[in-house]
């Protein structure tokens, strides 16, 4: 396994709501991580390629870091803060410039300075310039690169990124990947090992892992090469049920897993082997399928579960009556914990995403076509249907147009038929197979 190259990585630290999360959107242009007024929205690091007067590099938001809170979560985030400070060609502190220098920001200064790298340090929230007297009292945390800033309203950024990418290396032209990364969304319920997955297979410890249920809020990206194949995983935010989803940073992180999810090629989506199948998991598991996401079930935490001859069978055959309408999707048992089956899953996701872009020639679907003897059907309105050829019209997820002597959707047990042929014939292992009918003229 290697990483992908990596760009030189400015770090944004600083205590809860300060605005960390806000200025990290503002520099690499786009909403990546969760913004609202609840305190401690961002847990992990989340990392975002930016750019600036030609100089290319990596931003990475971390949670707001409380050193003498010493509650498990807000632990985490102070040591996954500090795993990113580490990996930093330059430190951005931010404070909150209406609130005024407190105590946290003195001694986060103070390690941050002991580090020795480039630091600098951004008053937020100056929205206008008879505000800007508000920067000068932060002066004595003894940063001499101050910058007053509106995050908000991207009031200063410019100057702070000039000061910023000063130092950095230039950008150099690269040829771009043969293949792009395959994208797979690690979707299920809170604490079914969703980070735990994700850590094992980057080798590293990028998202929180607690025993508490809900730990991760923003979706976690990362890529990796593993085995010639290029990957960017996406550790989503654990899908709560409306009812138990009460607080703002829990309604936006369930928002993004669904939008991570539909830009994702492959969703692998976790079972807690202990717990079994929840309604829950068949409630996100239809997320997968009405997406028209390529789809993996995994079942992990197998490790914990006493077995006998038949554990697994009947197991099988459980996750397969529970999840009917994924009946294409490959079923995976692992322990992401142990890291056992894991070079399995690796495989199965290749296959599967190779499957998703699969493509059949036309004449290769008619001869199949014929095999099926396919002359006549019946149909709900008692007008024979007469099936005259098949062609895919797209890939991700495969499309076919059957091209008929009516209008009108195909008869879905004719259409659940031709699915099954086709897979039989040429595969599509783990990818939905959308059908659709026209009328010959």
């Amino acid at each position: 396994m290697s990483k992908i190259h990596q760009l030189p990585r400015i770090v944004i630290v600083g205590r809860p709501n300060v605005g960390k999360s806000t200025l990290f959107n503002r520099i690499c242009g786009r909403r990546r991580a969760l913004v609202g007024d609840e305190p401690g929205m961002t847990r992990d690091r989340i990392y975002a390629p930016a750019e600036w007067m030609g100089s290319v590099f990596e931003v990475v938001d971390t949670g707001g870091m409380v050193p003498e809170d010493r509650g498990l979560i807000v632990s985490e985030i102070f040591r996954q803060a500090q795993v990113a400070i580490q990996g930093a060609a330059h430190l951005v502190l931010v404070v909150d410039g209406r609130t005024g220098v407190t105590p946290a920001d003195e001694e986060l200064a103070g390690l941050l300075r002991k580090t020795g790298k480039p630091l600098a340090l951004v008053v937020n929230k100056i929205d206008s310039n008879s505000s800007s007297p508000l920067s000068a009292d932060f002066y004595r945390l003894g940063i001499a690169a101050l910058f007053p800033v509106s995050a908000e309203h991207g009031l200063g950024v410019d100057d702070l990124l000039e000061h910023v990418v000063r130092d950095l290396p230039p950008a150099h032209a690269e040829e771009e990947p043969a293949e792009r990364p395959i994208r797979v969304a690690i979707i299920g319920r809170p604490n079914t090992g969703k980070s735990t997955l994700l850590n094992r297979l980057l080798k590293e410890e990028r998202s929180i892992v607690t025993p508490e249920a809900g730990t991760t809020r923003d979706a976690v990206d990362a890529e990796v090469a593993i085995g010639g194949h290029r990957f960017r995983f996406i550790d989503t935010a654990g899908i709560r049920s409306k009812g138990k989803t009460k607080l703002l940073a829990e309604k936006l992180s369930v928002i993004q897993a669904r939008k991570h999810l539909e830009l994702s090629d492959v969703a692998l989506l976790m079972i807690d082997a202990v717990e079994g199948v929840t309604a829950l998991d068949t409630h996100i598991g239809g997320y997968a399928h009405e997406s028209h996401r390529s789809v993996i079930i995994v079942v992990n935490k197998w490790d914990a579960l006493s077995k006998n001859q038949s554990t697994m069978s009947e197991y099988t055959e459980e996750v397969r009556d529970r999840f009917k309408y994924l009946d294409y999707a490959p079923l995976i048992f692992i322990s992401a914990l142990k890291g056992q089956r894991l070079t399995k899953l690796v495989e199965s996701i290749v296959e599967v995403a190779a499957a998703r872009r699969q493509r059949v020639s036309t004449a290769e679907m008619n001869r199949f076509l014929e095999t099926l003897n396919f002359d006549r059907a019946p149909s709900p309105q008692g007008k024979p249907l007469r099936l005259y050829y098949l062609t895919q019209a797209g890939t991700a997820p495969p499309t076919f147009i059957a091209f008929t002597n009516r209008p009108g959707k195909l008869y879905f047990s004719i259409e659940r038929y031709l699915e099954n042929r086709i897979r039989e014939n040429f595969g599509f292992l783990g990818t939905p197979i959308v059908i659709k009918a026209r009328q010959s003229k």
